[in-house]
């Protein structure tokens, strides 16, 4: 469904741009959100529409719009952590202010505490974390998206999901 949006967009169609943006950006800014912290998570998110908008020329596979598109927002976060230098206090800030509706049966206390185990993760780990495990993508759309080797998703979803068991204990 989205080639055809794609291929509109790429044509000139602001509409059909437009339509692209509306179904991604609720989930990237979520990606964003747990796998990079909540302070920067929507600027991030713009810059990477803007330049997804400007630079639709260059992708090569109208299908894989999502993983491309969450591909150059997880390179505008690195980029960005990598300024900062202040990802962990980002991190734990967001995770006092989160107001995102918590998962079924998950309450406050235990929300907080999977957040506090997140942040433990290395970044790439949690965001193979975050794709894979919350928000259901396979190995390979992770990989893509991400530019890591599918071995190495799967090796960080392993890892981090025995890392996050092991914080959080008999929580869940």
């Amino acid at each position: 469904m989205d080639a055809a949006l794609v291929r509109a967009a790429r044509e000139g169609s602001q509409a059909a741009f437009a339509r692209l943006v509306e179904r991604h950006q609720a989930p990237l800014r979520g990606f964003l959100r747990r796998a990079h912290g909540w302070a920067e998570a929507d600027d991030i998110a713009q810059e990477a529409l803007v330049t997804a908008w400007s630079s639709l020329n260059r992708l090569r596979d109208d299908e894989g719009f999502r993983p491309w598109l969450f591909g150059i927002a997880w390179k505008k976060a690195q980029t960005a952590a990598r300024g900062a230098r202040r990802t962990a206090v980002r991190d734990h800030d967001w995770a006092a202010t989160e107001e995102q509706a918590a998962p079924d049966g998950l309450g406050a206390e235990d929300r907080l505490a999977l957040q506090a185990a997140l942040a433990q993760l290395v970044p790439e780990q949690r965001a193979v974390v975050t794709l894979c495990l919350a928000e259901g993508w396979s190995h390979g759309e992770a990989a893509e998206a991400l530019g890591l080797p599918l071995g190495t998703v799967k090796s960080h979803v392993a890892r981090g999901r025995d890392r996050l068991l092991a914080s959080l204990g008999e929580r869940t």
